[in-house]
């Protein structure tokens, strides 16, 4: 039986998290569907122009996502100190954004005076939307539902588009998320929808790859900002060449089956990491296969299970991979 999400989110352990949304009934998000004979590749068009949009609205950064032919990867980082620091007026505009509110909530964006009797019921709307504007499960849902209603009413019917729950993860220390990425952004080279990283349409690391060319990173998605300093910004602590280069590296060899491909460049990444070569390249390749709960240390994904009362460590067993060097 599923476990409901709040036993499977501890913001306290970790604010990032894998998620992953497959599309029922034999739908198509992208290529040709040899059941009607239609092509779908726009509907991965719209899943990537929602997703940033609400990259943009939530405090949940966006680190990394791929459009597949039935199903999205994600990479999402909850950014609680963004939603406390924004403004009663920041929040109530992001949330009408996605939802019309109530009658109060846009007299007070409108700037309307707000009566005595109407100040607790606003208060209660705002704690209510700054919430769910750091939760990960409004954020699948603001994702899925437009998306399952434009497709439905491309295909002229009614009832379930994506399968009812999304898969979420727990990714539990900076070496998870790295590797998680990679794995999200080489999708299409396993799959064989594209020949390199760059040529894949639809994913964060073909956004990156142009960026990067232009000397700059995506606005839209998590930056990279080096090595650990003073005043750290907000992000992911490796150079994007770095890791545009391990991408690149360990996508060659898993298109062409060579091993011994990664450069001492991104080995000294990887031993930084405390993760092998051979370790990585099984992770990046069988993630989804490796992990079907949190991912980390055996350590880590200990604290996390007593966190949420888990009398077990499912899949304990794949931590050695995170553990071993």
């Amino acid at each position: 039986m599923p476990r409901p999400r709040r036993t499977q989110v501890s913001i306290e352990d970790t604010p990032a998290y894998h998620c992953c949304s497959r599309v029922s009934r034999r739908a198509f998000l992208f290529g040709d569907d040899k059941y009607t004979g239609k092509n779908y590749d726009h509907r991965r068009g719209w899943v990537e122009s929602q997703l940033l949009k609400l990259g943009g609205i939530f405090a949940i950064d966006i680190a990394a996502y791929a459009v597949m032919s039935n199903h999205l990867h994600v990479v999402l980082l909850v950014d609680i100190y963004q939603a406390n620091s924004w403004t009663d007026m920041d929040v109530v505009i992001r949330w009408h954004q996605l939802f019309k509110g109530t009658d109060i909530t846009q007299k007070f964006a409108n700037g309307e005076v707000i009566l005595g009797h109407e100040v607790s019921q606003l208060k209660n709307s705002i704690a209510e939307y700054r919430s769910r504007l750091s939760d990960i499960s409004w954020f699948m849902r603001c994702l899925n539902e437009p998306i399952a209603r434009m497709a439905n009413k491309e295909d002229k019917c009614t009832g379930r588009f994506w399968e009812g729950r999304f898969k979420s993860q727990a990714l539990l220390d900076e070496a998870a998320i790295l590797a998680c990425m990679a794995y999200v952004d080489l999708n299409p080279i396993r799959a064989k929808m594209a020949e390199t990283p760059e040529g894949s349409a639809h994913t964060s690391i073909r956004r990156r790859v142009i960026s990067a060319i232009k000397g700059d990173q995506p606005n839209s998605l998590l930056p990279f900002v080096g090595n650990e300093r003073n005043n750290m910004p907000k992000g992911l602590m490796f150079s994007v060449k770095d890791y545009l280069t391990l991408v690149d590296e360990t996508g060659r060899i898993i298109r062409h089956d060579k091993r011994g491909a990664i450069s001492a460049q991104s080995q000294q990444i990887l031993t930084r990491l405390n993760i092998s070569v051979e370790n990585w390249l099984k992770i990046t390749n069988e993630f989804g296969k490796l992990f079907k709960g949190p991912v980390g240390t055996l350590q880590e994904v200990t604290i996390y299970s007593e966190h949420l009362d888990k009398r077990r460590r499912h899949y304990s067993q794949s931590c050695r991979h995170f553990d071993d060097c």
